[in-house]
C-alpha cells in the first residue's frame, strides 16, 4: 500500500515536497512515479525513478523545476517541487510497477497506486 503525503496550498513561485511511502513491502525492484490530476482534466505524468538504480525520466513541463529523489533507508520517494505556479495545482498520486523495460509515463502500467495528495497554488 502506498502513502502520499506533503500537499497543501502554496503561493505562485513557493515549493512543496511530497513523500510517497510503501507500506509492507520494499520499493526494491520497481519503478515509482508521480501522475496529477487536475479538475476536469486527464491524468497526467509528472516523474518516474527506477529504485535499483535511480534513473529517472520527467515529463516535459515540469523539467528543470521538480526533482524526483529516493531515500534507501526510509524506503520513500520523494518529489520536491519548485518554483509552482497556478497550472500545477492538482491531485498528485504516486504509483508503482515492476522496473522492468522502458521507463514509461502511461498510468495504465501501473498496479499500485496510493490515494493522493492535493496541492493548490494561489496565483
Amino acid at each position: 500500500q502506498l502513502q502520499a503525503c506533503g500537499g497543501g496550498l502554496v503561493q505562485a513561485g513557493g515549493s512543496l515536497r511530497l513523500s510517497c511511502a510503501a507500506s509492507g513491502r520494499s520499493f526494491g525492484g520497481y519503478d515509482v512515479a508521480w501522475f496529477r490530476q487536475a479538475p476536469g482534466k486527464e491524468r497526467e505524468f509528472v516523474a518516474e525513478i527506477r529504485w535499483n538504480v535511480g534513473s529517472t525520466y520527467y515529463a516535459d513541463s515540469i523539467k528543470g523545476r521538480f526533482t524526483i529523489s529516493r531515500d534507501n533507508a526510509k524506503n520513500t520517494v520523494y518529489l520536491q517541487m519548485n518554483r509552482l505556479n497556478a497550472e500545477d495545482t492538482a491531485g498528485y498520486y504516486c504509483a508503482a510497477r515492476i522496473g522492468l523495460g522502458p521507463m514509461l509515463a502511461d498510468s495504465n502500467k501501473y498496479s499500485s497506486w496510493g490515494q493522493g495528495t492535493l496541492v493548490t497554488v494561489s496565483s
